[in-house]
């Protein structure tokens, strides 16, 4: 059994993407144990960007710390892409404690992204709370296609 967290700078907000997360949270409940964090996202204008994202980044560094036992991987638009089969054979490989990193809106401070690994979702950027959905979404299927289920064709 998978034991993963989501550590996601923001919240899910709207409902439709709490109800998404939701439902896939308890179709992954039989294969893995998914714990979502949820890391206070840092306002910002045109002038604070920078500011922001390093505080964010030191969010990230301070739960990851705490960690040292889990492999991480950043979600990053500049990521490695991959489709979900190897995404299913990169999971069905890992056996520590697994940390997958969603970023706030202005992405990942440069020496936060140089220090894990980063895999890409897609070439099309998206926002933190789909990219969530599409996240568990994938774990999803990771997991149909690495026990035979016809959820993936």
């Amino acid at each position: 059994m998978w034991n993963i967290t989501i550590l996601a700078v923001g919240k899910l907000k709207e409902k439709h993407w709490q109800t998404a997360s939701a439902e896939y949270l308890k179709r992954l409940q039989p294969y893995a144990k998914i714990t979502i964090e949820e890391l206070k996202a840092e306002p910002f204008s045109g002038a604070t960007r920078e500011k922001s994202k390093k505080i964010e980044a030191s969010r990230i560094e301070d739960y990851l710390k705490n960690r040292p036992d889990s492999l991480v991987m950043l979600l990053a638009e500049n990521g490695r892409r991959i489709d979900s089969y190897i995404f299913a054979e990169t999971l069905k490989n890992i056996s520590q404690p697994l940390i997958l990193v969603i970023g706030g809106a202005l992405g990942f401070k440069n020496e936060l992204a140089e220090a894990y690994p980063k895999i890409s979702l897609s070439k099309l950027t998206f926002p933190h709370e789909l990219a969530r959905v599409i996240l568990l979404e994938q774990l999803y299927r990771a997991v149909a296609i690495l026990n035979n289920k016809t959820y993936h064709y």
